[in-house]
């Protein structure tokens, strides 16, 4: 699955990231953006240092997947901008606050990550309807079981439910100076109440409650509709080589 070894900049190992082993993925095709290649920077987590390893890797433009963190490294390409809402400065505008009243009636509980039959269940919905086209509509129970499961990162699995009916399920990562939603499914048959986006505003809301400055949202691609949803919560941050900066200043991306 991965491939060569490779170094980290100067800035990265002044993370204290240097006894790190980092991997470069084969080229593959990019699932965003068609007619481009996709590669990523690997590097697998460890249960004895997870938390503030995940910290280090969010802050420099990583994300997670199960038990490995990557980045993208796309030759001749930096589309992929790594974006993170700052809490304090951060208030929903009008369509945003229509999302919250739609949804107003939703409960929420932050369970450990384990996962029951009912999850699978929604989660297998939520893919056959959203993305039939991909691999993940194809996992099995163990599949998901290991998706959630098999990680050494700090965090839960939120449940969002209404009436006692489960509509969303987050998995979410608690990090030193906020939190990360690495994956969300919902209920796909109540899409015009803006499930995806309510979870979204649920972690702004979370973190300002756990006194956290940062929800980090992955990352934003010029060009690709399934990423274009992210600019809409404003104020928002963007990694560029300077680092954080403001979303929208045209300042280069972080590479």
């Amino acid at each position: 699955m991965v491939g060569r070894p490779v170094a980290l900049t100067a800035k990265d190992r002044s993370l204290r990231l240097a006894e790190r082993s980092f991997y470069t993925t084969p080229l593959t095709p990019c699932p965003y953006l068609p007619g481009h290649l996709e590669q990523r920077l690997v590097t697998f987590l460890e249960p004895g240092d997870a938390g503030s390893l995940l910290n280090a890797l969010n802050q420099i433009g990583f994300r997670r997947s199960q038990s490995m963190a990557y980045r993208p490294i796309c030759p001749g390409c930096n589309a992929c901008v790594p974006v993170r809402i700052p809490v304090d400065a951060f208030e929903p505008g009008r369509n945003l606050r229509k999302v919250l009243s739609r949804n107003e009636a939703i409960g929420w509980t932050e369970r450990p990550k384990r996962i029951t039959r009912e999850q699978f269940e929604l989660f297998h919905r939520y893919l056959n309807v959203r993305h039939p086209e991909g691999g993940m509509a194809e996992m099995t129970f163990g599949d998901y079981a290991r998706m959630v499961e098999d990680d050494p990162s700090p965090g839960s699995l939120v449940e969002f439910r209404e009436d006692g009916r489960l509509i969303a399920v987050s998995l979410t990562d608690r990090l030193n100076d906020g939190l990360s939603g690495v994956y969300k499914f919902y209920e796909p048959d109540l899409e015009r109440r803006s499930l995806g986006t309510f979870v979204i505003l649920w972690h702004v809301s979370r973190a300002r409650q756990l006194g956290l400055p940062f929800v980090y949202l992955g990352y934003w691609i010029e060009g690709s509709p399934k990423m274009a949803y992210k600019a809409r919560f404003r104020p928002l941050e963007r990694l560029t080589r300077a680092g954080w900066v403001p979303f929208g200043d045209g300042k280069p991306a972080a590479r």
